[in-house]
């Protein structure tokens, strides 16, 4: 699949964007080497946008860096994941918890449209758009809890755990049992059961860990 990235303008900014598109989708598998040679040769940029790039995907957590050997696609044990997955799990069943149900009306009605949006790009195989509307979705969601910090918290963790998550994007019957899910949250919203959506949130977690956790070790 070609770069859907306009290299007439980069940044640092976009040849961030243009790598986490390629790990997200496959393109880059986890533990490739991206050396700064290889990575002049395919942007036009200088030496100095390409290592703010790596620097900002290290941030991201999607991206490991070590001196004297450069940079690499980060490679998550099964115990890292399960660990990364606990610390998800814990902090999105307390903000599930903490969402005043019923919720009001208007971000249900936004929660709705991004779920109307996640579908179509399901549907047409956008995998960008399916990346970037689940984000949002989850982040809008738990953003009712009302405390910013427990949210990004969830955002940060989301990051760690991308190399999990992006493993299922190409899985259409996992993308599409993840949309249903969200679609029951949305419906949960209206009533007054934070402990079922909580249960909800946690369980939604744990078809991409397990596919991830099994790939490795089957690996």
């Amino acid at each position: 699949m070609a770069d859907t990235i306009d290299h007439s303008d980069l940044d640092h900014e976009g040849i961030a964007r243009a790598l986490e598109e390629d790990i997200i989708f496959g393109r880059l598998a986890p533990g490739a080497r991206l050396t700064e040679d290889s990575l002049l040769s395919r942007f036009p940029v200088t030496r100095h946008f390409v290592r703010q790039a790596l620097v900002q995907l290290e941030q991201m957590g999607i991206v490991v860096r070590e001196r004297n050997k450069g940079a690499m696609v980060r490679t998550l044990t099964p115990d890292e994941v399960r660990q990364i997955y606990e610390v998800r799990e814990l902090v999105q069943r307390q903000a599930a918890l903490m969402i005043p149900l019923p919720a009001p009306q208007a971000l249900i009605d936004e929660l709705l449209d991004i779920h109307r949006e996640h579908g179509e790009h399901i549907e047409s195989g956008f995998l960008r758009g399916v990346h970037e509307t689940n984000d949002r979705f989850h982040l809008k969601l738990f953003g009712a809890c009302g405390n910013k910090y427990l949210v990004q918290t969830i955002e940060l963790y989301m990051r760690y755990s991308l190399p999990v998550r992006a493993n299922s994007m190409a899985d259409r019957a996992a993308l599409d049992i993840s949309h249903s899910q969200h679609r029951l949250m949305i419906d949960m919203l209206g009533g007054r059961d934070n402990w079922l959506l909580a249960q909800l949130c946690v369980d939604h977690l744990q078809p991409s860990k397990r596919r991830y956790i099994g790939l490795v070790d089957a690996g």
